[in-house]
């Protein structure tokens, strides 16, 4: 049961406008804050170095605080920030999707989790590959492929 909730678009929405609204608090309220997110969704403005990224595990956690708490704002369905990453502090412009964000902390203590971020990966495929799945589906469009393939 936990799965459909999860999976279900209208949750997926109910999350995201509570991900927002908080952060929007949070800045509003010039607090520092912390941000786990998903890396695989993550955008890097210049990209960072190979052995950066590279260390980075299924979720990242950004602490928002001093200049990155200066520069963040959201954007759409995105929360971008400025941030110095390595031990050179190279700068980026990062955008977090909303969607992607798993947990906001203050003081390293959760205030908000959203459990549908662990399943965006299957969410977020290629309009293709979802297509094809919900075709697929459907057993009269198996049946279908199957004669197109004789």
């Amino acid at each position: 049961m936990l799965n459909e909730v999860l999976r279900d678009g209208e949750f997926n929405a109910i999350m995201k406008n509570h991900t927002k609204d908080l952060i929007r608090y949070l800045l509003e309220k010039d607090l520092e804050f912390g941000v786990l997110a998903k890396s695989e969704y993550l955008e890097f403005n210049p990209k960072l170095p190979k052995e950066i990224t590279k260390s980075f595990g299924e979720f990242v956690m950004f602490i928002i605080a001093n200049y990155t708490l200066e520069s963040a704002y959201i954007e759409g369905d995105n929360f971008i920030f400025e941030a110095g990453f390595g031990s050179e502090n190279i700068e980026s412009v990062v955008t977090v999707p909303i969607e992607s964000i798993f947990q906001i902390t203050i003081d390293n203590n959760p205030i908000f989790v959203n459990l549908s971020a662990t399943i965006k990966k299957e969410i977020k495929d290629s309009s293709v590959k979802n297509s094809m799945e919900a075709l697929l589906s459907n057993p009269e469009n198996l049946k279908l492929l199957k004669k197109k393939k004789k």
